[in-house]
Order: structure tokens, then sequence, then C-alpha cells
């Protein structure tokens, strides 16, 4: 036998699963990481969405009160300008205090955890709503992708802010006066996610339509894979790179959104914190001289929401191939 003929009957190496990379190592090596490294931009971003999020979270230990206790509470502190003391107590707050003597830094971290969750709740359920039904109308096509995509057309002819106000209105209409309080957040999740699940629809649907008709998906056909699984199993991975751009864009917005309806009195109630009813108190005392008392929650906001943008505009780069 021939040193060559040898050669090919050697076993090739098998890699031991104790040498495999680890799945930080594996993150490192991506591209998506090289081009976030890169980024001035997206690392600022991330560390002040990480920071906002984590006193968020943490706000009950963070906070000097639980600025929605009456427990906690002295109106002798009431409009408290920042990092001065206080006339009556003496007392001396970092962003000053409202007209209720609540703690305007502790509002805030507060406020943005109802702000936070609003938003990323509103985003996962239009995500599902919109995923199911662009994968249904992209893969099924006929009538149910006629019906789908007409009533996403007639949606798209009106501003979502105001789809959310009629949504909003419409379930507020139908649940009990008497526990509509407890029940806002919820109603307010759902407002915004029916006002945002049309882009998700379309750009799924338009993907879908593509990846429908490759090998892939044939193949899973004729050896006769279910169509639910192979919406779900082969064709759903492959669509999840527009969506998550989108999401991230859309999460931003959704807090706009929060903020707004609170804002105009029709989402938060004024007893329940977030950023929206914390600006909506403090545009009533902006014109008598307590100005601290819209203009932090107001950069709050502001600082959120553009930190998310700028990292969806930098994921939106990274993951798009043309620009590799």
């Amino acid at each position: 036998m021939s040193e060559t003929s040898v050669e090919e009957t050697k076993p090739a190496a098998v890699i031991d699963p104790k040498d495999a990379p680890s799945l930080w190592t594996r993150i490192k090596r991506s591209d998506v990481w090289y081009s976030f490294t890169r980024s001035p931009v997206a690392i600022v971003a991330a560390i002040i969405v990480t920071i906002i999020v984590l006193a968020s979270v943490f706000a009950p230990l963070i906070s000097p009160q639980n600025p929605f206790n009456p427990a906690e509470l002295n109106l002798m502190d009431g409009f408290s300008a920042p990092m001065e003391p206080n006339q009556f107590t003496g007392n001396v707050y970092w962003l000053g205090t409202d007209d209720q003597g609540r703690d305007i830094f502790s509002t805030i971290l507060y406020g943005s955890r109802i702000s936070l969750f609003v938003g990323v709740s509103a985003v996962l359920l239009a995500m599902v709503i919109g995923i199911v039904l662009g994968l249904v109308a992209g893969y099924r096509g006929g009538w149910a992708d006629t019906i789908i995509m007409r009533i996403a057309d007639v949606q798209l002819t009106f501003p979502s802010i105001l789809i959310a106000l009629l949504v909003f209105g419409i379930v507020r209409g139908l649940v009990p006066p008497d526990v509509r309080n407890d029940v806002a957040v919820w109603v307010l999740i759902v407002s915004i996610a029916l006002s945002d699940w049309v882009q998700y629809a379309r750009t799924v649907r338009g993907a879908t339509l593509v990846e429908r008709n490759k090998e892939y998906v044939q193949a899973a056909r004729v050896i006769g894979v279910k169509p639910f699984t192979i919406m779900m199993r082969h064709v759903l991975p492959n669509v999840m790179g527009p969506v998550l751009v989108i999401a991230t864009i859309g999460l931003a917005l959704a807090i706009i959104a929060e903020a707004t309806l609170s804002f105009l009195g029709v989402g938060m109630p004024k007893t329940t914190p977030s950023l929206g009813t914390l600006i909506n108190t403090g545009q009533d005392f902006l014109f008598s001289g307590e100005w601290w008392i819209l203009f932090f929650p107001a950069v709050a906001l502001l600082a959120l929401a553009l930190s998310v943008n700028l990292l969806g505009d930098w994921l939106r780069d990274a993951l798009n191939p043309k620009l590799r």
C-alpha cells in the first residue's frame, strides 16, 4: 500500500468539546462585537442605557426615599431648589423636590421603571403580533395575505399615537371604573403594541416571501414537514435580523409613546410614577419658577430615548451585510 493511500485512510481529527471556544470567545470574534468596539457612539449609548436600566431596577436601594409613599413625604420640603437647603426643614435634595415634597431624583428612578417596563412589554407584544401575522401573510399568501396587509395599509394611514389613543379609550371604557387605575399599565401596553405591530408584520412578510422559495424550505415541504414547523423552525430564524433592529428602534418610540400618552393625561395615573406623568406634573409649575420639576425628568427621557435610538442605528448598520 502506498504512502498516499495510508494517509487518506487516517481518521479525521476529532475536536474535544473542552477545546471548543466558549460563548464569550465566540461573541468577541463576531462581526457585531467588532463593529461595537469600533463605534464610540454605540459604546457611550450602551453605557447610558445600562446605567439607567440598573438604576431603575435597583431604585428601592438607590433612591433616598420612596416618593410615592405618603409616610415618607413632608409637604414642608415642597418646591426645594436643587442643591439648596429648604427654608423650612433645611433638607438638601440633589435635583430638588416637587409641590408635594417628593425628591425629583427618586421620582425619576421610580418613573423610569414604569417607562422601561411599558416600553419593553409593548415592543415584545408588538413583535409577537407582527411576526405571527407576517409569517402567515408571507408563507400562506392568498386571502390571508390580502386581509392582513390591507388592515396594515389602513392602519398606516393614521399616526400611531392616534391609534394608541383610540385603543386606550376603547379598552379603558370596557374596564370597570373601580379597577381602571390598577390595570392602566396593561391597557397602555396593549394600546402601544396594537399601534406598532404593522412595521414588524410588513418586514417579516417581505423576508418570508424570499425565504419560502429557497431550497431548504422546498426540501422541508417534500419530506412532509408541517407548515407551522417550517415557519417556526426554518423561516423565523432567518428573518429575525431586521426584526431585532426594528425592535431596538421601536423601544425608544414605545417609551416616547408612553410619555406622550401620560403627558396628555390618558396614560398612567398621576399616582403611579412614569416619566410622562412627571413631565405632566412639572409643566404646571414651569412658568412659576420651579423649572427643575419638568427639566430633569425631560432630560432623563431624552437621554434614554436618544441612547436607545443610537443603539438601534448601530445595530442596523452592524447587521447590514452590504456595509461589511
